[in-house]
C-alpha cells in the first residue's frame, strides 16, 4: 500500500483530536473557571531513502533523503491565563484577579492529596453555616499569621496557620469578604473573623490534571504548591502550602467579591481553529481518495 495513504489517516484521526478539544471549549465557553485546551502536532518518524555524504575530494555533500510517514499529536495543553470577571453582586461569588487556585476538599482531611483546586468561585453556604462549593465540597481558609483579631471557629486549630474549612455563624448579621480572602462577620454588634481564604499556586500550573466539576487535581509534573507552609487540622509536615490571596510569598492574586470569573474561551478564536481543522481533515481524505485512485490505476493494468 502507499506511505501517502497511512499518512492520511493519521492526520485525519489527529485533525478529528483537534476538533474534539475545540468542541469541548465551545460546549464550555460560559463554564464559571473554564480553562480552555489547545492541541499541538509533530512529525512522525520519517523512512530514510538515502543517507547524507559529506563533501569529498571531487564533490561536494549531499543531503539525506526521507520521506515522511505523517503526524502525530505532540500535545494538549491546558491554557491557564486570566478569564474575565463578570460582575453578579453576590458576596460568597469570588473572582481571582491574578495567579491561585482555591483549595477544597472533605472533612475531616488526613492529607493534601484529598484536596482539589479551581478557579470556579461560586461559593454557598450549608445549612451549618460553612462555605461549600456547588458539590458540597468545602472551602479551606487559614488562621491569620500573627492576628490577634482572628477568633477560633470549629475546624480551626489555636496554631497560626491552621488549614480547615469556614463557618459563619447563623446569628451572625451580616458578613463581607475582603481582597485578601478575609471572611468578616458581625455578631452582637462587633467585628470577628471568620477565617482567610487560602489560595494554592504551583510552579507549573499547565501540569494540573482536569478532574471534572471544574476542579483539578496535583500532578507529579504541576510541582510543588508554592506559599508559606501552613498546619492541615494540626498534622505539621502534610505539604499543605496555602497562601493569602494578594500578600502572599508566592504571588497570588487578590480576591473580588461580588464577581465571577468567566471561561478565557474566545469563540472568535475558536471557529477559526474550527475551519482550520475541518480543512485540514478534508485535505487528508483527499490524500486517502488520490492514493486510492494511484491503487485503482494500478489494478486496472491487468485486464
Amino acid at each position: 500500500m502507499l506511505r501517502s495513504m497511512y499518512s492520511g489517516i493519521s492526520g485525519m484521526q489527529n485533525m478529528q483530536t483537534k476538533l474534539d478539544t475545540i468542541g469541548n471549549n465551545i460546549a464550555n465557553v460560559n463554564t464559571f473557571g473554564f480553562k480552555k485546551g489547545r492541541t499541538t502536532f509533530k512529525d512522525m518518524v520519517s523512512q530514510q531513502m538515502a543517507g547524507a555524504t559529506g563533501p569529498g575530494q571531487n564533490l561536494g555533500g549531499v543531503n539525506a533523503r526521507q520521506v515522511g510517514l505523517g503526524m502525530q499529536i505532540a500535545s494538549i495543553d491546558t491554557i491557564h491565563t486570566q478569564g474575565s470577571l463578570q460582575n453578579t453582586g453576590r458576596e460568597l461569588d469570588l473572582g481571582i484577579s491574578g495567579d491561585g487556585y482555591f483549595v477544597v476538599g472533605p472533612s475531616p482531611v488526613t492529607g493534601v492529596g484529598e484536596f482539589s483546586y479551581t478557579r470556579a468561585g461560586n461559593f454557598y453556604l450549608d445549612q451549618e453555616g460553612y462555605i461549600v462549593n456547588s458539590d458540597g465540597l468545602y472551602l479551606m481558609g487559614v488562621r491569620p499569621n500573627g492576628d490577634a483579631s482572628f477568633q477560633s471557629v470549629d475546624d480551626f486549630d489555636a496554631t497560626e496557620g491552621a488549614l480547615g474549612r469556614i463557618r459563619i455563624p447563623a446569628d451572625a448579621q451580616s458578613f463581607s469578604v475582603g481582597a485578601d480572602g478575609k471572611v468578616m462577620f458581625i455578631n452582637n454588634g462587633g467585628l470577628q473573623v471568620a477565617g482567610q481564604i487560602g489560595l494554592a499556586k504551583f510552579s507549573n500550573p499547565e501540569g494540573l490534571q482536569k478532574t471534572g466539576n471544574n476542579l483539578y487535581a496535583a500532578s507529579a509534573n504541576s510541582g510543588n504548591i508554592q506559599g508559606t507552609n501552613m498546619t492541615l487540622n494540626g498534622f505539621a509536615n502534610l505539604g499543605a502550602y496555602i497562601s493569602i490571596p494578594q500578600l502572599g510569598a508566592a504571588g497570588t492574586g487578590a480576591l473580588v467579591a461580588g464577581t465571577l470569573e468567566m471561561a478565557n474561551v474566545d469563540l472568535s478564536e475558536e471557529f477559526t481553529e474550527m475551519i482550520v481543522a475541518q480543512r485540514g481533515f478534508q485535505a487528508n481524505t483527499r490524500i486517502i481518495t488520490t492514493s486510492d485512485e494511484i491503487l485503482q490505476e494500478l489494478v486496472n493494468l491487468k485486464r
